[in-house]
């Protein structure tokens, strides 16, 4: 199981997933992408290559010990999970995807290319959870120049959608600040309905997995590898 952070996080947002899955025996991959982790300064200096090539050499790793791989993602690394899906076609055997990022929510985005030479930081967009007393490590602040890179991101994965032949099953919050519904909305427009699954995070904002359903992901991941995987319909 090859698990996919999201944009200024880090690993800390899905361990308790990672763990979870684990323990039910599943071997399990968290990286850190780059730039991810350490300062919003060093995240500054990557790009969304960088971050993909990065699952893409901890997809290559889990592939030497497990024959079978199901990739999840939260947020901006849901888009990452289905990008690698696009080019590894039926060597993906599932998605799970949290709260996914597909598209640019305001116009922020498409001004960054722009922005970025006389804005080098703006407000962060992490903890986004509604249970009392827990934090997302994310930064305090979201480099410009790096979120420049979204949008290109964002078109190439969209375009190939299609290439997509895994199951998808989505969880998405009922309230969200930083992703909105366009996003969903591509997803429903672009596979077929036999292959996405959407459920509801009823009492979760955008962090679902350190947020109060995230128990339900947790369970609802460990059964669809389950009931998807060659082992279990041997």
């Amino acid at each position: 199981m090859l698990l996919c952070h999201g944009f200024t996080g880090c690993p800390q947002s899905l361990r308790p997933w990672a763990e979870y899955l684990a323990g039910a025996g599943l071997t399990v991959s968290l990286p850190r992408l780059p730039g991810h982790g350490t300062t919003w300064q060093e995240l500054a200096r990557t790009r969304w290559e960088d971050w993909y090539a990065e699952i893409e050499r901890a997809y290559d790793e889990l592939r030497a010990d497990t024959d079978e791989i199901f990739v999840t993602g939260l947020s901006m690394g849901a888009c990452l999970a289905l990008r690698l899906a696009e080019l590894r076609g039926t060597d993906v055997s599932g998605l799970v995807l949290v709260n996914p990022s597909l598209t640019a929510d305001t116009k922020l985005f498409w001004l960054a290319p722009v922005l970025k030479l006389f804005v080098p930081s703006l407000k962060a967009i992490g903890s986004d959870i509604k249970k009392e007393g827990v934090t997302e490590l994310a930064y305090e602040r979201t480099p410009v120049r790096a979120a420049s890179t979204l949008p290109a991101l964002w078109r190439l994965t969209n375009r190939n959608l299609s290439q997509v032949s895994a199951p998808v099953l989505v969880y998405r919050s009922a309230v969200d600040h930083v992703v909105g519904p366009a996003s969903l909305e591509i997803l429903r427009r672009d596979l077929p309905q036999s292959q996405l699954e959407v459920r509801a995070c009823p009492d979760s904002y955008h962090v679902a997995t350190l947020d109060n359903d995230a128990g339900e992901i947790f369970a609802g991941s460990l059964d669809f590898v389950r009931s998807h995987s060659h082992a279990g319909k041997e």
